[in-house]
C-alpha cells in the first residue's frame, strides 16, 4: 500500500527525482500523489486527487525546482476519501515540517482529540495528518532543531498504536532533515557521496544505488549524502547491513507493452527457468536449493505444514498442499493469514509454516507466522523479494526470481510461486525417502520441458484464440470457472484474475461441488471454464461440462483434455505436460481471457479500482 520517496541531495534539483520515484511506484496506489520540497527556508507542498499526472501538471509553474529536499507520496486510501486534502504530504502548525506515511494509526482518533483539544485545527480526514501535527507541535517546543525533530519522534512513536512507514521532511536551522521511521511496512534506504535517498519499495531508490539498507521495525533513520544514521526509539545506535541488488531499469518499464500486465505474463517462460531450472539435479533426480536449504535432516523433521498466504498467494499454497500431501506425504493445512492470526490456532510439535508472499511484506502474512512461530512452528518462506521481512524472518527461503511485478494483478509471481512449490514438494519427497529416484528424474525431466509450452501459449495464434474467447463471453452475466484435484485452485484464481481488472462477477469453485447449489445458477447467459488436464480425474470433470451442456450453460475447456475440448462450446487447448505441472500452463490462457475481458470493458488494466499492489496494512 502506498508509495514513499524521499531524497536529500547536495546539488541540482531533487524534484524529477521525486517524481521518477513516485512514476514506478504508482502501482502501490493511485488515488492520490504528492510531494514537499524544502526551498528557501520554506516547505513548499503540493499534491493532487487521482494520478500522478495530476501532480506533474500542477509543478509545471516551477516553484519546486532547485530544492534539495524533499518527499512524495502516491496514496491507496484507507482514513478519508481521495481528494486534494486527503492526499499526502501532510504538514503541521509551523508548516516547517512535512510527513508523509503508508500504515494505519488504529488510535487516531484518540490522539486527534486530545490535539483538537489542546487548540489545533486539521483540515482532512486522515490519520497521517495526527502524526504530522502532533510531530510538528513536539519538535517546534523542542526548538525545531535536528535533535528536537529525533526527540519528537522518540516522544510521539510510543503513543501511535497500528503499522506506520514514515518520511519526515523538516526545516531546521542548519538546512532541510530528511528523517525515516519504520513500524511495519517496508522502508528502504540508499546513501551516495552526492545523495541520500529513501523509498517503500528498492524501485524507488535502485536508480541511484544498487547497495541498499533495509530498515528494521523501531529503526529511526536520518539520511543525507554520504550520511545514514540509525538509532532505535531508545537512542542505541543501530547497524544495518548494506545488500547489494541486481536490477535492470528495463524491468520497470513496459517494454513496448501496451499494460504491464500483458509484458508480466509474457515474461512467464524466462520467469519459471529462473526460478526453477538451476535447482534441478537431473542426475541425482532431486532438487538443490542455494546454501543447502531443505536439507535431507530438514526435510524429515517436518511433521505438518501450515501454510499461510493472501489472495493470489494463498491460491499458489491451496496448490502447494495438493503437490505436497500427493508428492511427499506431508499433511498440510492452508489458511487466509488474516484468518489465522484471529481464530487462536492450534500448532502441533514439527509443524513448518510456510508463506507465500510476492512482497515479503504482506501485514497479514508476517503477522500469522509470527503468531506461528510463538506457537512453536519453524518458518521458511516462498517470496520474490530478497530483504524483504519475511525473507528475514524466515529459517529457510526459496526466492522465485519473479522480477518486479508492476501490474497490481498477479501473473508471473504467481506462477513462479507454483513452480518453487513444485521444487520444495519433490525435495520433500526424496529428503523423506517417499519418492524413488526414478520418478523424481521423470518428474523433472518434464519440467525442463515446461518453458517451450508455455512459450506456445503467447504466440500470436494462442494469443489470437484467447482473445477471441474473450470477445464471444465479455458480456456474460457471470463467470463459474470450475477445476478439479491440483487445478481446482487455478479455477480460483481464474475467477480472482478476472474480478480483480474486469469487475466482472465471477467464482471459482471445485467442480465436483457444482451439483452443490451453484449448478442452480447455470443459464445461457453464464459462462463455465473448466479447466481439465489430462489425468485422474478427467473424467470426473469431464461429466460437470456434460451437466453444465443439459442445463443450456455455455461451456470452454481450458487444458490438455482433447475429450473436454471435444463436448465443450470453445477451447484453448493446453500442451500436455505431468499432471502436477499442470497448474503452470493451464493458469497462462485464464491470465490472458481476462486480461482481454478487461481490454473490451475498457478498464484500466495495471491500476484497478480499489486495489493496490502490496498489502502492508490490515
Amino acid at each position: 500500500m502506498c508509495g514513499i520517496v524521499g531524497a536529500l541531495v547536495s546539488s541540482g534539483s531533487v524534484t524529477p527525482g521525486l517524481i521518477a520515484g513516485l512514476s514506478v511506484l504508482e502501482y502501490r496506489g493511485y488515488d492520490s500523489a504528492g510531494i514537499a520540497v524544502a526551498r528557501g527556508g520554506e516547505i513548499t507542498v503540493r499534491k493532487r486527487r487521482g494520478r500522478l499526472a495530476n501532480l506533474e501538471e500542477a509543478i509545471l509553474d516551477g516553484s519546486m525546482e532547485g530544492a534539495l529536499a524533499g518527499i512524495g507520496h502516491t496514496r491507496w486510501a484507507t482514513h478519508g476519501e481521495p481528494s486534494d486534502a486527503n492526499a499526502h504530504p501532510h504538514t503541521g502548525r509551523s508548516s516547517g515540517l512535512a510527513l508523509v506515511h503508508n500504515g494505519i494509526v488504529e488510535n487516531y482518533l484518540d490522539l486527534k482529540r486530545e490535539l483538537l483539544n489542546e487548540g489545533e485545527a486539521f483540515t482532512s480526514e486522515t490519520d497521517t495528518e495526527v502524526l504530522a501535527r502532533m510531530l510538528d507541535r513536539l519538535w517546534t517546543q523542542g526548538g525545531g532543531d535536528e535533535a528536537a525533530l529525533v526527540a519528537a519522534v522518540r516522544t510521539a512513536i510510543p503513543r501511535v498504536r497500528g503499522y506506520y512507514a514514515l518520511a519526515v521532511l523538516a526545516n531546521c536551522p542548519t538546512g532541510p532533515v530528511l528523517l525515516a521511521v519504520r513500524q511495519g511496512p517496508p522502508l528502504v534506504v540508499g546513501v551516495t557521496p552526492e545523495g541520500g535517498f529513501l523509498s517503500s519499495d528498492m524501485l524507488g531508490v535502485a536508480p541511484h544505488t544498487r547497495e541498499l539498507v533495509y530498515l528494521e521495525d523501531g529503526d529511526i533513520a536520518l539520511i543525507g549524502p554520504g550520511r545514514l544514521d540509525i538509532t532505535g526509539s531508545d537512542g542505541s545506535v543501530v547497524t544495518r547491513e548494506a545488500r547489494t541488488v541486481q536490477w535492470d531499469p528495463a524491468d520497470s518499464g513496459k517494454g513496448g507493452y501496451p499494460h504491464y500486465m500483458l509484458k508480466e505474463i509474457h515474461e512467464q517462460p524466462d520467469v519459471i527457468a529462473r526460478t526453477a531450472f538451476d535447482r534441478i539435479d537431473l542426475g541425482a533426480g532431486d532438487v538443490r536449493f542455494e546454501g543447502g536449504g531443505f536439507d535431507d535432516a530438514f526435510c524429515r523433521s517436518v511433521e505438518r505444514i501450515q501454510i499461510l498466504g493472501c489472495g493470489t498467494a494463498l491460491h499458489a499454497g491451496q496448490i502447494a498442499k495438493y503437490l505436497i500431501e500427493g508428492l511427499a506425504h506431508i499433511p498440510v493445512d492452508v489458511d487466509f493469514a488474516s484468518e489465522f492470526r484471529y481464530r487462536d490456532p492450534r500448532i502441533v510439535p514439527g509443524t513448518l509454516a510456510l508463506a507465500i508472499t510476492q512482497s515479503g511484506e504482506t501485514a497479514d502474512t508476517l503477522a500469522a507466522t509470527r503468531l506461528a512461530r510463538e506457537l512453536g512452528a519453524r518458518v521458511a518462506s516462498i517470496c520474490n523479494v530478497a530483504g524483504s521481512s519475511q525473507v528475514r524472518e524466515s529459517d529457510a527461503t526459496i526466492l522465485t526470481y519473479a522480477g518486479p511485478e508492476i501490474g497490481v494483478a498477479s501473473t508471473k509471481a504467481f506462477t513462479a510461486q507454483v513452480a518453487a512449490a513444485t521444487l520444495l514438494a519433490i525435495r520433500l519427497a526424496r529428503g523423506r525417502g517417499v519418492m524413488h529416484e526414478h520418478k523424481a528424474r521423470q518428474l523433472l525431466e518434464e519440467f525442463r520441458m515446461i518453458r517451450p509450452k508455455i512459450e506456445s501459449l503467447l504466440t500470436d495464434e494462442a494469443i489470437a484464440r484467447t482473445r477471441e474467447i474473450a470477445r464471444k463471453h465479455a458480456g456474460a452475466r457471470g463467470f463459474l470457472f470450475l477445476g478439479r484435484g491440483v487445478n481446482y485452485p487455478v479455477a480460483l484464481e481464474g475467477a480472482l484474475k478476472l474480478k480483480e481488472i474486469a469487475y466482472v462477477h465471477a467464482e471459482g469453485y471445485a467442480a465436483g461441488e457444482m451439483k452443490h447449489g451453484p449448478i442452480a445458477l447455470i443459464d445461457p447467459g453464464m459462462t463455465i471454464l473448466a479447466i481439465n488436464s489430462v489425468g485422474h480425474v478427467a473424467e470426473k470433470t469431464r461429466a460437470n461440462i456434460e451437466q453444465v451442456k443439459a442445463r443450456g450453460g455455455v461451456t470452454v475447456s481450458v487444458g490438455s483434455d482433447d475429450l473436454s475440448h471435444s463436448i465443450a462450446d470453445s477451447a484453448v487447448p493446453v500442451p500436455a505436460t505431468d499432471e502436477w505441472l499442470s497448474p503452470i500452463l493451464n493458469s497462462i490462457p485464464l491470465q490472458l481471457i481476462a486480461y482481454h475481458i478487461a481490454e473490451i470493458h475498457g478498464c484500466d488494466i495495471d491500476k484497478p479500482r480499489n486495489l493496490a499492489k502490496s498489502v502492508t496494512v490490515e
